[in-house]
Parts: C-alpha cells; sequence; structure tokens
C-alpha cells in the first residue's frame, strides 16, 4: 500500500495542476484539496443514530474540538430545513450557515463546509453575503457545497416549482458569483432581481472568492460544473467506477479550463464502520461499509484515480462516535493527512 505524505510547496508548483489563484491563497481550500493527496472530512452530526430522525446534539462541540484536535480536514453541513417522516432525517437539527458561524467561534483550523446549501430555494444575495461574512469571521475556513436538493416537498412547501430546480441553481449562482467578485456589479437575473451598478456587497470575499463546490450533478451536465464551479463532490462510487469518474471529470476541466488547471474531486456518503478491521468496501444505501483496513484500500483507490476529498457521514455506524473517531485517527489519517 502507498502512504499520502505531504507534498512540497516548490515540488507541487513545479509538477502538478494549480487552482485558481484567488483559491491558492484560501486557507480552507488549500487544507483540503491538493492534486494526488486524498484528504478525511465529517459530514455532522458528530453522533450515530441508526434509525432515529434525529441525533441529540449533546456535547457536539466538545466532538467537533475533538475531530479538529485527531486532524480531520472538514466538518460539513447538510441543508434540511424541515422534517419529513417519509424521509425520518434532520442531519444535525440546526440551519448550516448558522450553525457554522457558531462553529467557527469554537474551532481554530478545521474547515467548515455545507454538503450542500440547496442553492435554488435560497435568495442568492443574501447568500453571498451570510458566505463572505462567513468566511472573513472564520479567517478563511468555508467552502461552500451548493446543491439542487433532493427532497420534492420542500419545494411546493416554498412555492417553488421542483422540475425547474436547474434553471434556478443556473441562474442563482450567477447571481451569488458576480455580486461577490465585481465591484458595483451591473447584472439583471430573471429570478433573482438585478443592479444598475450603484450598489456594491459588503463585506467582500477576504481571500478574492468563496470555494463553491457542486454537491452531486445539481441537475447539470458534467460540462456546466467544470466550467463554473471550484470543484465536485459526487456521492461514492464502487471501487471500480473510481478511475472512470477521476479520467471524465478532471478531463473536463482541462478542457474548459486549461491542461494546468485543478478543480478538486470529492466523494461523500453514510460510512458504517465494521467490526472487522478487514472488511472490504461493501454498498449501503447512501453510501458504504468497511473495516479500518478496506477503507484505506478503498482511499488508496480513490486517491490514485484523482480523488482529493472524502466526505463521510458515520451516523449510521453502532459504535460509539468518540470511537469512531479514535479509530480513524489512529488508523487512517496518518496516511490521509491534511493539508498544513
Amino acid at each position: 500500500m502507498t502512504i499520502a505524505t505531504q507534498r512540497s510547496p516548490q515540488v507541487q508548483a513545479a509538477t502538478l495542476p494549480t487552482a485558481h489563484p484567488a483559491l491558492e491563497r484560501h486557507p480552507g481550500f488549500q487544507r483540503l484539496f491538493h492534486p494526488q493527496a486524498l484528504t478525511v472530512g465529517l459530514i455532522l452530526p458528530l453522533e450515530t443514530h441508526a434509525g432515529r430522525a434525529a441525533p441529540t446534539m449533546r456535547g457536539h462541540v466538545e466532538m467537533a474540538q475533538r475531530a479538529e484536535a485527531l486532524g480531520f480536514g472538514a466538518l460539513w453541513m447538510r441543508d434540511i430545513p424541515f422534517f419529513d417522516p417519509e424521509y425520518n432525517d434532520v442531519a444535525h437539527i440546526f440551519e448550516p450557515l448558522v450553525y457554522i458561524g457558531f462553529l467557527a467561534a469554537t474551532t481554530r483550523s478545521i474547515v467548515l463546509g455545507t454538503t450542500g446549501i440547496v442553492l435554488p430555494t435560497h435568495e442568492p444575495m443574501y447568500l453571498a453575503k451570510q458566505a463572505t461574512s462567513l468566511d472573513q469571521l472564520s479567517e478563511g475556513r468555508l467552502v461552500l457545497g451548493l446543491s439542487s436538493g433532493d427532497r420534492y416537498s420542500d419545494y411546493p412547501m416554498l412555492g417553488i416549482d421542483f422540475e425547474t430546480r436547474g434553471d434556478r441553481y443556473r441562474d442563482a449562482f450567477s447571481v451569488f458569483r458576480t455580486l461577490i467578485e465585481q465591484d458595483f456589479p451591473r447584472f439583471r437575473s430573471e429570478r433573482f432581481g438585478g443592479s444598475s451598478g450603484n450598489l456594491d456587497l459588503v463585506p467582500k470575499a477576504p481571500y478574492g472568492r468563496i470555494p463553491s463546490i457542486a454537491v452531486g450533478q445539481a441537475q447539470q451536465s458534467v460540462e456546466w460544473l467544470a466550467e463554473h464551479l471550484d470543484g465536485y463532490l459526487a456521492g461514492v462510487q464502487s471501487p471500480e467506477r473510481l478511475a472512470s469518474l477521476g479520467e471524465t471529470w478532471h478531463a473536463k476541466v482541462r478542457e474548459f479550463e486549461g491542461r494546468n488547471a485543478f478543480k478538486p474531486l470529492g466523494l461523500g456518503g453514510y460510512f458504517d464502520l465494521s467490526d472487522n478491521p478487514d472488511q472490504p468496501f461493501q454498498r449501503i444505501q447512501g453510501g458504504f461499509r468497511a473495516g479500518r483496513n478496506g477503507l484505506r484500500n478503498y482511499l488508496e483507490q480513490a486517491q490514485a484515480a484523482g480523488v482529493s476529498h472524502i466526505a463521510l457521514n458515520p451516523k449510521v455506524s453502532r459504535q460509539p462516535y468518540g470511537e469512531i473517531l479514535d479509530e480513524l485517527g489512529e488508523h487512517i489519517l496518518p496516511h490521509f493527512p491534511s493539508h498544513v
């Protein structure tokens, strides 16, 4: 087995593709995403509760600090505003951007991200202000994952047509990025207003851009994502599909951004840690089961395929969450460290 190691900045600059110049300076993006080096994050809640809709959220701050101390790269928040008994899952209960602000004040270095904000249901100008505020207050630790959402029931409640969510995603993202990256912008949106250039967003993104990645395909083509987003977080893939996914994504990025461009590919999903350390990858609904050695083998395959990050949601595991953190911290993170 190969072991992931830190690369010197000189070697990386000389031999590996590079990200957008603003993202080369962004602490959160740089902590998670390097070519040919995979990092590990956690999708919240930081609690196992298989079969129950809601976690207790007891001790969640201490568990977040423990994850940071062990060296996990990121804590990822989901955007689930309402309880739908059909799904029986409310994630971490709290509104994700409010929760990121709270965790930013109780942690120091771990990335705080979303998997993802359901963009078609959010007003993009306010989302832009929330994102730039959070990135400044957290000192550059925000990575904004943006999805189209898969819960039909949310859309009628908000008075939004579910079938138009792909169009709304593109429209909202254009407004979001325009407002963040242009001074006194002039724009007009079909759905989200516009400006004649007499108003400006404050605060601006402290590093020039908010890292924005697609979570799932968001009703878009891979080509559109590769051209417009800063990265792509796909669902967990079976080992035999990793190489194809990596080749497709990185080829599309090179096609639209040039041969030296880097836009990271990530994976995310449920993770059930097996009591058998040698249990290989086994598909479960929404993710996979593996023992620590099977997990390490899978991550090595993913890294070789060009995956830069994996976001694990161990809520379906049966062990206490602290035991899962300790086992991953001892046996997985030394081989897939976050970047300093």
